[in-house]
């Protein structure tokens, strides 16, 4: 992958082929020292206009992997330990469950092993009562999460396997903006978009500068409201664009920001919870190696998925590669986005 150009005609060709489905995508490519963007379709904005490299959409679960950061930002300056037990970041009295005699750590949190459900207690019920409810992560305030967790049995042993958990991902956002004395996005941008320069990247809407945010739509392409997730911010609250995100990934791959962050980032990946054969967690990101046939690369990666976007960050930190699509429609972006890193592995081997 020798020009920018290379870089830009790939993207370009993602973003071509999803917008047949999606209202408007960004796709944005780093190889080595270069990186390229394309758009395709609208922002679904009045304006009408194709999505740019600055302009905003929600990034799911994306968000993960910055709680994650934020925590290991927090572990490296001694404020946190990774094998500290949830409990103690929380308030007095908060009841939180365990199974056969271990405790859930932060650890567990963020390598979804602490054995707690997808869902807030009670909120599967909720959706099935109202599944036209705008946001359905809207009630999710402190008190609610604090209260669920309360009553919630763990599937398993905290430490022993992999399940996905979007309540222990929330849960360890607001267990450490607690313990930092603030509020998650304020943990988040101090830990680590400041120190990046990523200036937009935001929870709040209305921190978004003017006339950036995508509007999203659902499967029908029909506009949908925005997703705010309350105190369950760290599951999934932020809003980036593909000129955060490159930057983001080019941390990951070269140890951009400070010294302390680019350490965090490194432990990050240090820290490993096998799944299978093929695949691991690490503090927030997930990881495979593919077959020996499509190269044998390492692929560590995310989505994220709302009620009207869908986003992956994914990158290969030995061929220095990454990949990063935007869609402001809820329809997944997973595979042309693995197609294309891929791509650039193979090319860039």
């Amino acid at each position: 992958m020798d020009t920018a150009q290379d870089l830009g005609t790939l993207a370009h060709a993602t973003a071509e082929r999803l917008a047949r489905r999606h209202v408007g995508v960004a796709v944005a490519v780093v190889a080595g020292g270069r990186d390229g963007y394309a758009a395709a379709g609208t922002t679904g904005r009045a304006d009408g206009g194709t999505p740019g490299a600055d302009t905003l959409f929600e990034i799911g679960s994306v968000t993960k992997t910055f709680t994650a950061l934020a925590l290991a930002r927090m572990a490296v300056a001694g404020t946190v330990e990774l094998d500290e037990p949830l409990a103690r970041l929380l308030p007095e009295g908060t009841s939180v469950p365990s199974r056969d005699g271990q405790e859930i750590t932060l650890r567990h949190l963020a390598t979804h092993t602490s054995g707690l459900p997808r869902l807030p207690k009670g909120m599967m019920l909720r959706a099935l009562l109202r599944p036209r409810t705008p946001d359905p992560y809207a009630g999710c305030t402190a008190d609610v999460l604090l209260s669920g967790l309360a009553r919630t049995r763990l599937g398993s042993t905290p430490g022993r396997r992999v399940r996905y958990s979007n309540l222990g991902a929330g849960i360890l956002g607001l267990a450490l903006a607690r313990r930092a004395g603030t509020t998650y996005e304020r943990l988040v941008t101090g830990q680590v978009c400041a120190p990046l320069g990523m200036s937009a990247t935001v929870v709040a809407a209305d921190a978004a500068p003017p006339g950036l945010l995508a509007q999203g739509h659902d499967s029908r392409r029909r506009p949908t409201p925005a997703w705010n997730l309350a105190d369950l911010a760290g599951a999934g609250a932020l809003r980036s664009s593909a000129a955060d995100l490159v930057t983001y990934v080019r941390a990951q791959l070269d140890g951009g920001g400070p010294a302390e962050l680019a350490k965090a980032i490194r432990l990050t990946r240090e820290v490993e919870h096998r799944a299978n054969g093929f695949a691991w967690m690490h503090l927030g990101w997930r990881g495979h190696r593919l077959h020996p046939r499509q190269g044998a690369h390492v692929q560590i990666w995310h989505n994220g998925g709302t009620g009207g976007f869908a986003s992956f960050v994914g990158f290969d930190p030995e061929t220095r590669t990454g990949v990063i699509v935007l869609s402001n429609t809820q329809h997944a972006v997973d595979g042309p986005a693995f197609e294309l890193l891929r791509t650039l592995q193979t090319r860039a081997a």
